[in-house]
């Protein structure tokens, strides 16, 4: 339980990066709770790398401001990276030394105390299913070890706040499901986890996300919470015959927002959910195509991200035509 008395991990106000004209990131708002998992979630180029750096004191913000365990995102970013665990999607470790010697890398770079140090060492091999291979060069493991490994470098230092950036890029679906289960018992500890991703299905292990679009924050909160009321609009589920070929032609009925292939089904956005459903059965057994079932279903996040992506592109473009 999330003590309300206890100062967030993480406050962010109207935080904003350049890159000489582009804006990376946009005058983004948000607090973070100790113990919490955060997901920082939207497409690659969102600007979640970016932000993450920012609040690991790696980039100077070039407007607003914040604080990471207490300290002062313009002023104290060496402060932060001395509080924070960091893991990267490259996961940070050198391929020509063994695990061990990775670990004892760390180990200088963190300055653990001597006394601490084996103590740690053997917490991170036994964390990391790493027993028998401790002595084995890093460039021969498998994706899902070198990750294990990676974590338990990035906290042989016991932070506060962990930082993960795309932790669970490029490796296998078992091993980023046991990923998230050690993020769940260094959470259960106190540990506040902020990870970003692009993968929706992880949204679902946290505690509240953030969902990042072109540089802006679009949502922040729960995962049920975004789901149940940022969408305003109807998702009805259709299983059909030749499902690519009924996607075109549902798309060109009035009433409808979008239309996206989820596995064998199709996930229809619209307003007027009846109207709808006897609209799109009709135009499908007008085609001589069978529909095996239609029922309106909660919105995914992955739905309602595109929904709420579509929106923000929609208030856009009169701004843009104006500037023109």
């Amino acid at each position: 339980m999330i003590r309300d008395d206890i100062a967030p991990a993480v406050v962010v106000k109207e935080l904003e990066k350049r890159f000489g004209r582009f804006v990376a990131v946009n005058r983004i708002s948000f607090q973070v709770a100790r113990g919490e998992v955060y997901g920082f979630l939207g497409p690659n180029g969102a600007g979640k790398s970016t932000t993450i750096r920012m609040l690991c004191g790696i980039l100077s913000p070039s407007g607003g401001g914040g604080s990471v365990a207490g300290f002062d995102l313009a002023t104290q970013g060496e402060l932060i990276k001395a509080h924070i665990g960091y893991m990267s999607q490259k996961f940070s470790l050198y391929e020509d030394l063994t695990v061990e010697e990775n670990i004892d890398f760390y180990s200088g770079i963190y300055r653990i105390d001597p006394r601490k140090k084996k103590q740690r060492k053997e917490w991170v091999i036994e964390m990391a299913g790493l027993k028998d291979r401790r002595r084995d060069k890093t460039a021969v493991l498998a994706g899902g070890w070198k990750q294990r490994l990676a974590l338990g470098c990035s906290i042989l230092h016991e932070p506060a706040i962990l930082f993960l950036d795309e932790p669970t890029s490029g490796v296998d679906p078992i091993s980023r499901r046991r990923f998230w289960d050690l993020i769940y018992e260094l959470a259960g500890t106190g540990v506040t986890v902020f990870v970003t991703t692009h993968y929706m299905d992880e949204a679902e292990y946290c505690d509240r996300i953030g969902l990042m679009y072109r540089g802006e924050l679009i949502a922040d909160g729960p995962p049920e919470t975004i789901k149940k009321e940022l969408m305003k609009q109807h998702v009805l589920e259709v299983g059909c015959e030749r499902p690519q070929e009924a996607m075109e032609l549902i798309e060109k009925l009035p009433g409808i927002h979008e239309v996206a292939l989820f596995g064998k089904a199709l996930h229809v956005v619209s307003d007027d959910a009846r109207a709808a459903e006897a609209a799109i059965r009709g135009a499908l057994v007008g085609r001589g195509m069978a529909v095996e079932r239609a029922e309106w279903i909660t919105p995914s996040l992955e739905d309602v991200f595109v929904w709420l992506i579509e929106q923000h592109d929609r208030a856009r473009e009169p701004q843009e035509e104006v500037r023109q």
